[in-house]
């Protein structure tokens, strides 16, 4: 048994390395193991990042090698193809490399201190007298070995694995949706500036589809479904949709990637003696956009903020690292609790009733007051703030009303 360091962070995505980096800076030893033999491999996503998120994170500009390209906006496309265009007057998202991004990240932490231990698999925590101190790890493939420390971040991403030994409660799994990712060439009729959003329960039932075009010519398309297969899907989508078909007819697809996406909300705790979980494993995911990295950032920020407090008071119990989530719960809990609402609200909107929404927020003139926006992550505030305009009154009314048609 090898004691390595102060902390453990199982996983080196995102959410692992920001934790790794955000303790280091404070002084202590930490060690992430990643199963995989690089940082960033394989990608999955699409790296669709708020400009304002990263900036609050301390990860903005980003090295342009990094940044795919820019967005002022969206252009929605209902399953009709009726659009609404909403556009800023600066970029306002911007798409990321993964890989590159995931690897920036674990940079900055190697040069904080951070020492990563790569194609190392943790296979279990190692529990003594119901806490958790430390992880058994196969390293390299080969060799098992135990690896002590005074506390575990589990950043392993979705699938959970490890979470469970603790006993705390996994994600909701009837809120998972099965995405696909493609990147493609020879696209047609697109504004290079914007994304492209479809609806369409005949494309995307439970969630939506979407279109991001690179700097290089690319583009990235994909969609999520709660049921169904996605690859099919996105078939249908490039020759059906009738805004989508107009685009991608014409286009190849060079290279296809599956995720699963959690939209469930946060998961009840995220804490245990001696144990935090970050990110995707704690289902700290946007359930609008299915968007995981800012709002996991800014919970692996808060988690190492919490593990450093431990530290230094020698305090691993599950009351004190309670306030983990307590702190989350205070800056995040309000925008999640009004995203799955939404969420909800949506899944049970038939086409028609979308089509009928998307058209009257066009009649309503709603691109003009959404110009206004000015955080597209916490959309909770946002929503409350921006109910000051008349416009989002009406159209949050004529919503309400289409839901309660639509749920009787």
């Amino acid at each position: 048994m090898e004691t390595v360091s102060d902390a453990i962070i199982v996983g080196g995505g995102p959410c692992g390395s920001f934790a790794a980096l955000n303790l280091a800076k404070h002084g202590f030893n930490v060690t992430v193991f990643e199963e995989h033999e690089e940082i960033g491999i394989p990608c999955h996503c699409t790296g669709h990042l708020s400009i304002n998120g990263l900036r609050a994170l301390g990860l903005y500009p980003l090295p342009k090698k990094i940044v795919e390209n820019f967005f002022y906006g969206a252009n929605f496309h209902s399953p009709s193809g009726k659009t609404l265009s909403v556009r800023f007057s600066q970029p306002v998202t911007c798409i990321v490399n993964r890989a590159l991004f995931d690897k920036h990240i674990a940079e900055n932490a190697k040069k904080a201190g951070v020492q990563y231990r790569l194609n190392s698999q943790v296979k279990s925590l190692i529990i003594e007298n119901d806490f958790v101190k430390g992880a058994l790890v196969k390293l390299n493939g080969e060799i098992d070995d135990d690896f002590t420390a005074k506390i575990v971040v589990d950043a392993e991403g979705i699938s959970s694995r490890i979470l469970r030994q603790t006993g705390l409660q996994t994600l909701n799994s009837e809120m998972l949706v099965n995405a696909v990712q493609a990147e493609v060439e020879n696209v047609k009729d697109i504004e290079s500036d914007m994304v492209e959003v479809f609806f369409g329960k005949d494309y995307a039932p439970g969630f939506y589809a979407w279109l991001a075009p690179k700097q290089d010519g690319k583009a990235k398309v994909g969609l999520a479904a709660q049921t169904g297969n996605p690859k099919e899907f996105l078939q249908k989508l490039m020759y059906n949709h009738p805004a989508a078909s107009r685009k991608l007819r014409t286009a190849r697809i060079l290279r296809t990637v599956f995720h699963p996406v959690t939209l469930g909300g946060p998961i009840p705790r995220v804490y245990f003696n001696g144990f935090l979980a970050v990110g995707d494993v704690a289902s700290q995911v946007k359930s609008t956009t299915g968007g995981g990295v800012i709002m996991g950032m800014n919970c692996a920020r808060i988690a190492a903020e919490v593990a450093g407090e431990a530290l230094r008071v020698n305090d691993f119990s599950s009351n004190f690292l309670s306030k983990y989530q307590r702190r989350c719960e205070k800056i995040l809990g309000f925008d999640m609790k009004a995203m799955l609402r939404i969420r909800k609200m949506l899944n049970a909107m038939s086409d028609k009733k979308i089509d009928y929404a998307i058209s009257f927020c066009t009649k309503l003139g709603l691109d003009k007051t959404l110009q206004n926006v000015e955080d597209i992550d916490f959309q909770g505030k946002t929503l409350v703030h921006a109910l000051r305009s008349p416009r989002v009154i009406s159209v949050l009314f004529y919503l309400f009303f289409l839901h309660l048609s639509a749920n009787p």
